[in-house]
C-alpha cells in the first residue's frame, strides 16, 4: 500500500488510520506478507541456539482488526527447539487478568480460542514476570520509526508486560510496510524496539539520544 504522512497526528489518529489500512488490505495480501516476514525471521534466528523467545498470536484471520500474522513463525520456533512464550487472555473465573499472563506454547493441537478468539495455550499460566526468561520478546503495535518508537493498540498491554522484560534481550515489533513512519507521538517512558520485521526487510533501529 501507499506510503502516508502521519506528522501532526494524535496517536488515536495514527491508531485509525492504521487499521483502517490494514482492513482494507486484501487477504491475499496479507497472507503474502506473513509468509515473507516468517522467511526473513526464521532466516535471522536458522544459526542461533536454542532460547527463549516470547511471541503474540495473532488474532484470526477474519478479525476486524487484523494484524501480522504469527502462528506460522510461533509454530515454526517451537518445531526448531526454542522454547516460545505466549499470551494469555482468557479471564480467570475471577474475572480478567489485570496483569499481563504467558504460558509456553506446546504445539497447534495444544491452542484453543481464548479472549476475542485468539488463541491460546491450554497448559499452566505464568505470570507476568515468566518474560524475564525470554531473550527476544516479538511484540504487536500498529506503528514504529526508524529510531525504535512503538504505537501499540491503546490498552497499554504490552507496555505492562515489557516491563518484565530483561534489558538484555531483544525487543522486535511486527508490522507492515507502510506502518513503518517518519514520527510517531510517543511518550519518554515507553521502551523501544530493537529491530521491526517488515514483510521487505528486518530492520535495525537506531536508539536517538533522548
Amino acid at each position: 500500500m501507499t506510503s502516508w504522512d502521519s506528522d501532526g497526528l494524535s496517536k488515536q489518529d495514527v491508531r485509525r488510520e492504521v487499521v483502517a489500512r490494514r482492513q482494507a488490505r486484501p487477504a491475499s495480501q496479507r497472507l503474502d506478507d506473513d509468509r515473507a516476514r516468517s522467511g526473513l525471521l526464521l532466516a535471522a534466528l536458522r544459526d542461533v541456539e536454542p532460547a527463549t523467545i516470547s511471541c503474540y498470536l495473532s488474532v484470526p484471520p477474519h478479525s476486524s482488526r487484523p494484524e501480522p500474522g504469527t502462528l506460522e513463525i510461533v509454530t515454526a520456533l517451537w518445531t526448531m527447539g526454542h522454547r516460545v512464550l505466549v499470551p494469555v487472555l482468557s479471564p480467570t473465573p475471577e474475572g480478567p487478568r489485570h496483569e499481563p499472563t504467558w504460558a509456553f506454547f506446546e504445539g497447534p493441537s495444544e491452542l484453543r480460542p481464548g479472549l476475542w478468539g485468539i488463541p491460546e495455550p491450554t497448559g499452566t499460566p505464568l505470570g507476568a514476570e515468566a518474560l524475564a526468561e525470554a531473550d527476544l520478546v516479538l511484540c504487536s503495535g500498529l506503528a514504529g520509526t526508524h529510531d525504535g518508537r512503538r504505537l501499540g493498540v491503546g490498552g497499554g498491554w504490552y507496555d505492562r508486560a515489557l516491563a518484565h522484560c530483561r534489558e538484555d534481550a531483544e525487543v522486535w515489533m511486527l508490522l507492515n510496510d507502510d506502518e513503518l513512519l517518519e514520527s510517531l507521538p510517543t511518550e519518554a517512558h515507553d521502551r523501544r524496539v530493537d529491530r521491526i520485521l517488515l514483510p521487505g526487510q528486518l530492520l535495525t533501529c537506531v536508539h536517538a539520544e533522548s
